[in-house]
C-alpha cells in the first residue's frame, strides 16, 4: 500500500473567498487547485490510492463539481462513471429524490438503469458540508440496489458535522477545515 498523501500542499492551493455567496460565509474555492496540474493529479491519485483494491464498479459524481473528479477517478479505477443530476437534465427514465436544504428543498435524479443491483459504487463530490446532498445520493443508490463502498470528497467542513449522517459508511476526505 502506498504512503498517505500530505494534504497541506493541496490545502495551500484552495482559495478562501470571504463573504461568498453571502456575508459571513468563507467559500473554499477549488478552482485554484483544479488549474494546478500537479495538485489536481495528486488529488485524483489520492482518491484512486484509497479505492484501488476495493473493487469499485461505478463512480457516481454529484452535479456539478463531482463531474470534475468522477470521470478521472473512474478512469483510474477501471470503473464506469454515472452522473447524478438536477431535475430535467437526464434524457431517459429517472429515479428522483427530494431533499431539504437550509432554506427550502431540492431534488436529484439518476437514470433508473444506471446501477444494477449489487454493483459496488463510490460517490464523489467536491465538498461535504451538512451532508444533505450526499445523503440524498446514497438513498438513490440504495433505491436502485447498489452497494455503497464509500463516499469521497476533496474538502470536508468538519464544523458542520455532515459526516454524522453516515455512521455506517466509509467517508474519505482529503482536506479538513474546522471553521
Amino acid at each position: 500500500m502506498s504512503q498517505p498523501i500530505n494534504c497541506e500542499p493541496l490545502k495551500a492551493l484552495v482559495r478562501g473567498v470571504p463573504d461568498f455567496p453571502k456575508p459571513g460565509i468563507l467559500f473554499y474555492d477549488i478552482t485554484t487547485l483544479l488549474k494546478d496540474q500537479t495538485g489536481f493529479a495528486q488529488l485524483i491519485d489520492a482518491f484512486a490510492q484509497y479505492y484501488i483494491d476495493k473493487h469499485v464498479d461505478l463512480v457516481l459524481g454529484i452535479e456539478a463539481r463531482g463531474f470534475i473528479f468522477g470521470p478521472a477517478l473512474a478512469y483510474r479505477l477501471n470503473a464506469g462513471f454515472v452522473p447524478v443530476r438536477k431535475p430535467g437534465k437526464l434524457p431517459a427514465e429517472t429515479a428522483t429524490i427530494k431533499y431539504d436544504l437550509e432554506y427550502g428543498s431540492d431534488s436529484l435524479q439518476i437514470h433508473k438503469d444506471a446501477i444494477q443491483p449489487g454493483q459496488r459504487v463510490i460517490i464523489v463530490d467536491d465538498l461535504l458540508a451538512t451532508g444533505g446532498t450526499m445523503l440524498a445520493t446514497t438513498q438513490l443508490v440504495k433505491q436502485l440496489g447498489g452497494e455503497i463502498v464509500g463516499l469521497t470528497v476533496a474538502i470536508e467542513l468538519d464544523f458542520l458535522k455532515g459526516r454524522a449522517k453516515f455512521p455506517d459508511m466509509d467517508v474519505f476526505s482529503l482536506m479538513h477545515y474546522d471553521e
